[in-house]
Order: C-alpha cells, then structure tokens, then sequence
C-alpha cells in the first residue's frame, strides 16, 4: 500500500488527548475502583497510588478525550506542492468528532483514500475509533475495521515503515525527524503536556498549533521514506479551524 499510496490521497493526522475530568476526585467511586485496576500494574511497578497516576488518564480512551484532531493533505497545482492543514478543536468532543466524520465522509470516503499518523495503529487510530463508539457516532467507513484483512485497511503508519519488520524497535516522531533532518515538532511543547496545558491553562490553541506540527512533521516524514523532493519546497497552509464548544 505504501509503495502505491498517491500523495494527494493520503490525510495525515494527529490527535491530543487530556483525561475526562481535571481531578482524580473528580471520578465517582465506580470510576476510581475501575481506574485503580486499569493502571494496577504500573502503580505496582512505580509504587504509586492510583491517584497518583492519573495525570496519565489521557492515554487511555475509556479514561481520556480527544481534545484536538489536526488532519493535513497535499495539493498540487501549476508544479508546487501545498500541504494544507486544518484543526479540529474543543471541550465538546461529541461536536469535535461529528465535524471530523463529516470530513472524512465528504471529503475522504473513497477506496483510494488513506489515513496516515505515527504510531496510529498503536494509538490513534484506536483511540478515535473508541470514542466514535462511546460518544455513539457510527463509525466512518475509514475506521469500520472489523473483519477485514490487514491489508484491506487503508491505514499507513509512519512508526510501522521506520520499524521495517523489528516490531520490538520503538522510535519517536521527535527522534525520527532529527535524524531525517526534518525540524522537530516538539520544540515548544511536548505530549505530556497536554493535559496541564488544557486543564490548568485552558490554552486549546496552543494544544492545536502543537498537534498541527506533528502533523507536518509526520507529512515530511512520509515523502522522505518515499525519497521525495517536495520537502525542499513544500508550503504549509493553516486553515481556520473548527471549534467544538
């Protein structure tokens, strides 16, 4: 698939999660018990109390939100190559992932049509799958993956191609744009910021510009496995956003 994916068919995307509520005293006591056994085994190997770890509640998408999808997609017109990124924002994630089905729906729904992140099979792809589920909006046909083959699901993974069959080989989008010579995404914030940046600073544009980053990086990352020149003069476009409040 990757060998005959077309640029302009393939929407790279990232998403930034934050835990449900700010506090662990915020969950019911159902929710606490249920959060405790989640995360039983760290807490043994960390020695931690379970509220102790819930800054981590972002993770995992029975605990967490999507607080932020940034999509990109390569236009080319007259010889020169836009990589056009929009966001998908909000507190109301029901909203955020209504909007970004249209899109997909709309815009994206044919079979030559791929989605592509890194470490999306691991994480985000899942994890939006999941809260599709929960927030009961029918799965787009991209993530309605149930009984298809491997090969039949038009997900391409940028952490996947880099690990070349050495499934144990973990490498981070930040590690693999510094040495592809690609500049990093992380260079004001990083992941595990995301919860404190949207619980204590309520700063969801920040969260946005850092995921749209990710998002040119993950792009640049992909035409460089593909040995592509279009980097060197690559435009990136942000457009408006849309806000899920």
């Amino acid at each position: 698939m990757f060998e005959k994916a077309k640029n302009e068919n393939i929407l790279f995307l990232d998403i930034e999660t934050a835990a449900q509520v700010h506090k662990y005293n915020d969950l019911d006591e159902r929710q606490k018990h249920l959060w405790a056994a989640k995360i039983h085994y760290i807490a043994e190997r960390d020695n931690k109390s379970a509220e102790e770890l819930f800054n981590k509640a972002a993770i995992w998408a029975e605990f967490g939100k999507i607080i932020c999808i940034s999509v990109g997609y390569l236009i080319t017109e007259q010889g020169n190559t836009t990589l056009r990124v929009k966001s998908f924002y909000g507190h109301n994630e029901k909203h955020l992932l209504e909007n970004f089905s249209a899109l997909l729906t709309n815009h994206f729904n044919k079979e030559k049509h791929i989605l592509c992140a890194h470490n999306g099979k691991e994480f985000d792809f899942p994890y939006i799958s999941r809260r599709f589920i929960i927030n009961n909006i029918p799965l787009p046909k991209q993530f309605a993956n149930w009984g298809k083959k491997p090969w039949e699901i038009k997900h391409l993974d940028t952490l996947e191609l880099w690990k070349f069959g050495d499934h144990k080989h973990y490498t981070s989008l930040d590690l693999l744009t510094a040495i592809l010579g690609i500049p990093s995404p992380k260079n004001q914030i990083d992941g595990s910021m995301v919860n404190h940046i949207y619980w204590e600073e309520n700063d969801l544009q920040k969260i946005a510009g850092y995921c749209q980053k990710d998002v040119i990086a993950v792009c640049k990352v992909f035409l460089k496995f593909k040995n592509s020149d279009i980097n060197e003069s690559l435009h990136i476009e942000i457009v408006s956003p849309s806000i899920a409040n």
